[in-house]
């Protein structure tokens, strides 16, 4: 029953599949993403945005192999950055995108085995708001200018 449905754990619980990590149009990385990640793979910034970026639009994107799987995906590590992985790896499967459109939720659980799926759009988009605001504020207090 929908009304049942409080916290993101009622919506979503992560199967470790990888499944994510394939295909959904680029895993878009920030400044700090690039960073955070060249720092742990020992590669220059700019090099890292040369080597394993691609341009989508004005924005860096994780490039991906030929089969369509991020550069960083192992399948039998799975990732192979994950301390460091961007911010919207880590945010996953709670992003902006299903505030503005709930029904791409469906749309991504298809590929995603641990999302629940027809779960009414208030209530989606209720829980979704409260994930990003919940990792906004642990961002901010994990930030380097706190």
């Amino acid at each position: 029953m929908d009304s049942e449905l409080k916290t993101a754990d009622d919506i979503f619980r992560c199967r470790m599949c990888g499944d994510c990590c394939t295909g959904f149009g680029g895993t878009y990385v920030s400044q700090e993403d690039i960073d955070k990640i060249s720092q742990y793979i020992s590669c220059d910034p700019l090099q890292f945005t040369d080597k394993f970026c691609a341009k989508s639009g004005s924005r860096f994107v994780l490039a991906t192999s030929e089969n369509g799987q991020c550069i960083f995906f192992d399948p039998k590590r799975l990732c192979t950055i994950h301390p460091v992985k961007p911010y919207m790896c880590r945010a996953w499967p709670f992003i902006e995108t299903i505030i503005k459109n709930p029904e791409n939720w469906d749309i991504m659980a298809n590929s995603c085995p641990g999302m629940k799926k027809n779960v009414h759009h208030e209530i989606l988009i209720r829980i979704v708001s409260q994930e990003i605001k919940t990792s906004d504020i642990m961002a901010s207090h994990l930030s380097p200018e706190s």
